[in-house]
C-alpha cells in the first residue's frame, strides 16, 4: 500500500513474470500484523473486477509518457494482479513503444499468501539480493495496487512480518537513493467491493469517483499544487482540530514541501529521492515537520486493520514522538501487536503532515473513514515519511485520516471544517 515501499523480490525469466514476497503487507492505514496460523488453505479466487469507466489505452499512454516520463533505454518494472491485466499489458506496450523495456512482476493473493506462510522462518531475516540488483538496473516502477482481498494476513505472526519488514528495509533505501520514478495506481481509493463498503459506497460509485480523480486535468492540478505548495512552505506551525477531540500542534518550517500532482516533472526528475514518486489518483501537498515539535491528541475516528473495525484510534503525541496508543473495536488489538513487535524506536517519530487538494475526489457524506486526495483533507502519521522527503525509513506507519478538521497555518486558516480555503 501506499507509502510504506515493498521491494520486489523473486523474478522469473521472459518479459519478467515475478513472484512478490511481501514484506510488509500493508492495510490502508496501519502497520502489518499476524499470528502464525498452523496450516495454509488457498486464498479465495480473486474475482475479476468490474471494467473501468475509462480508456485503458488512453490512460496507459498518459502513465507512460506523461506521469512516468519514460525515456528511450529506460528499465521499467510494471507490478500488477491478473485482473488487471488489460491494464497492464497496455502499460507494458506503451513502455516499449517509447523505446524502453518493459518487465512485468504478476502477484495474487493466493501467491502473497503462499510467500507467507510456506517459506520458512528462517528466510524472514534474509537480505533481498534482488531487491538491491533491481535498484541498480531499474529506472521506473509502475504499480497497480488492487489487493481484493482485506484480510488476507489474519492471524500471522506479528514478529515474522517485523522481520521482513527490517529485512526489506536498505531495498526501499536504495530505490530511493537511484532515484527511481515511482508510480502508484491504487492510493488506497482502487474500487473493490471491500473498500467500496468501508466508504459506504457502492462500487460504482467508487469506481466513479477513483477515475474521476486518476483523469483529472495534471495541468490545473499542478498549478493548485504549487499554490498550497507555496503557502505550505512559507509558514511554520500548524495547528488541526476536529469535533472528534482532535487537537494538535506541528512546525514545518524549513521543510521541504512536496506535490503529488500527476506528472514527475523534469525539475522532479532534477530533485530525486521522494520528489519522483507520484500516486494516482494524484492531488497531495506533503511534508515531513520539524523533529520534536508535535504535541497534542490525533483521533482517527474510523479505521480497519485485517478487515477488522478500529473505533476511536487514539494518538498523544509529545516532544515529536507517541507516547501511548488507545482505541476499541476488534482491529485494535492486532494492530497494536503489529505495533509492539516493531523493536525500533523510529516507530515513534511523527512523520508527516499532507493536505488533500484533489476537487474530483468525493467521498459519501458523512463517511468517518478517509482517504489522502480528497480536497480539504488532512493527514497525519508516524513512522515511516522518506515518501513524504524525511530521513525516517523504518518499516512501519500509522495514519489518520482527519476528515472535517480545521487547520490554521500560523493562526491563518487554510481548512475550515475540511473545505480548504487556498
Amino acid at each position: 500500500m501506499k507509502k510504506l515501499f515493498a521491494p520486489l523480490c523473486c523474478l522469473a525469466a521472459g518479459l519478467a513474470l515475478a513472484a512478490c514476497q511481501p514484506v510488509t503487507p500493508t492495510n490502508t492505514n496501519a502497520t502489518t500484523n499476524t499470528n502464525a496460523a498452523p496450516t495454509v488453505t488457498a486464498a479465495a479466487p480473486e474475482t475479476a473486477t468490474k471494467k473501468a469507466p475509462t480508456d485503458l489505452e488512453q490512460l496507459a499512454q498518459r502513465i507512460v509518457t506523461q506521469s512516468a516520463g519514460v525515456k528511450e533505454g529506460d528499465i521499467v518494472l510494471i507490478d500488477g494482479r491478473g485482473h488487471d491485466a488489460e491494464l497492464i499489458e497496455n502499460i507494458a506496450v506503451n513502455v516499449r513503444k517509447a523505446g524502453a523495456f518493459p518487465m512485468v512482476e504478476y502477484s495474487s493473493d493466493r501467491l502473497s499468501k503462499r510467500m507467507f506462510y510456506d517459506v520458512p522462518e528462517k528466510y524472514d531475516s534474509q537480505a533481498n539480493a534482488l531487491g538491491m540488483k533491481l535498484a541498480e538496473v531499474v529506472n521506473v516502477t509502475i504499480s497497480v495496487s488492487n489487493g481484493m482481498t482485506e484480510d488476507l494476513f489474519a492471524g500471522a505472526d506479528p514478529k515474522r512480518l517485523a522481520a521482513r519488514g527490517k529485512a526489506g528495509e536498505p531495498v526501499g533505501k536504495e530505490f530511493l537513493k537511484r532515484n527511481v520514478r515511482t508510480v502508484e495506481i491504487g492510493n488506497g481509493l482502487y474500487p473493490t467491493s471491500w473498500r467500496a463498503k468501508r466508504f459506504g459506497m457502492s462500487e460504482d460509485e467508487l469506481a466513479k469517483t477513483f477515475w474521476e480523480g486518476v483523469n483529472i486535468d495534471y495541468a490545473s492540478l499542478q498549478t493548485r499544487g504549487e499554490q498550497v505548495k507555496a503557502v505550505l512552505a512559507a509558514g511554520n506551525e500548524l495547528h488541526i482540530t476536529n469535533p472528534n477531540g482532535t487537537d494538535l500542534k506541528v512546525r514545518v518550517q524549513g521543510r521541504p514541501v512536496l506535490v503529488s500532482d500527476g506528472i514527475i516533472s523534469p525539475e522532479d526528475a532534477q530533485k530525486g529521492g521522494a520528489s519522483v514518486s507520484i500516486y494516482l489518483p494524484a492531488g497531495e501537498v506533503y511534508c515531513s515537520v520539524v523533529p520534536g515539535t508535535a504535541e497534542g491528541k490525533v483521533v482517527h475516528t474510523k479505521d480497519f486493520y485485517e478487515g477488522k473495525d478500529i473505533d476511536n484510534l487514539t494518538l498523544m503525541f509529545a516532544g515529536g514522538k507517541l507516547t501511548s496508543m488507545t482505541g476499541t473495536g476488534d482491529g485494535f488489538a492486532p494492530f497494536k501487536a503489529g505495533y509492539d513487535a516493531v523493536a525500533d524506536e523510529r516507530k515513534n517519530l511523527f512523520g508527516f503532515v499532507d493536505l488533500g487538494i484533489n476537487p474530483n475526489v468525493k467521498l459519501a457524506s458523512g463517511s468517518k473513514v478517509g482517504n489522502w486526495v480528497p480536497a480539504g483533507m488532512i493527514t497525519v502519521g508516524a513512522g515511516s515519511n522518506t515518501w513524504a522527503g524525511g530521513d525516517n525509513s523504518v518499516p512501519w506507519g500509522v495514519t489518520a485520516f482527519l476528515a472535517g478538521s480545521t487547520v490554521t497555518l500560523d493562526g491563518k486558516v487554510i481548512i475550515e471544517n475540511g473545505q480548504l480555503k487556498l
